[in-house]
């Protein structure tokens, strides 16, 4: 398999989720302004849509969207315990999850990397990203280390990934102890660090 990736992208999350599922994949980089890869390739001949990520599987499909490429690698090795059984509640609370980051903070997070954006609408955009990890503090507030519970899933790879943009857009996490325990908890996984460096986000 091929993940196409921009560092510290959302693509991220499949990334991490391909290494604590322990496939074996390759990366290809994507610069994301000229929509090419770093073999030349054009990306949108890859994926139409134009943005990571993308994962092509060994038979040459390509597979798009966060969501599912990690509940589709959790599926490949599921004695990694990446994902719960599909057709549970539990698995379902996954997606839950998943769909949140996606929808609420993912997307929330577009005015504050729009240059050309006013100011109040990226006001507007912190404020709403505010009352979100609110939500994401009250979840971790009965002590669980992660979004479902004592397990690590791709769910939580998917809020590293995003939530970590805040500190390159000026919204810090400070307000939210929970969520930066959180955060460095993520950080010390060995496959996270991995990930991270491969991207050359850490040295």
């Amino acid at each position: 398999m091929k993940l196409f990736y921009a560092p510290g992208a959302c693509s991220l999350s499949p990334h991490i989720a391909l290494r604590e599922a322990g496939l074996p994949f390759t990366l290809e980089k994507v610069d994301t302004r000229t929509k090419t890869t770093e073999s030349g390739a054009d990306f949108y001949a890859i994926n139409p849509r134009g943005y990571v990520p993308a994962l092509q599987l060994d038979d040459g499909a390509v597979l798009t969207e966060g969501a599912a490429i990690v509940q589709y690698v959790a599926d490949l090795n599921p004695e990694a315990g990446l994902a719960p059984e599909p057709a549970t509640l539990a698995r379902a609370r996954l997606q839950e999850e998943l769909n949140f980051v996606s929808s609420e903070l993912h997307k929330g997070f577009a005015p504050l990397f729009n240059a050309a954006d006013s100011d109040g609408n990226k006001e507007a955009a912190r404020e709403k990203l505010a009352r979100r990890f609110d939500d994401v503090e009250a979840k971790l507030a009965d002590g669980r280390p992660h979004l479902l519970g004592e397990r690590f899933s791709v769910a939580d790879g998917y809020l590293f990934t995003v939530a970590n943009w805040g500190g390159h857009v000026g919204f810090p996490l400070d307000r939210w102890p929970k969520v930066q325990a959180f955060m460095e908890r993520i950080a010390t996984r060995a496959t996270v660090r991995d990930a991270m460096r491969a991207e050359g986000l850490i040295p």
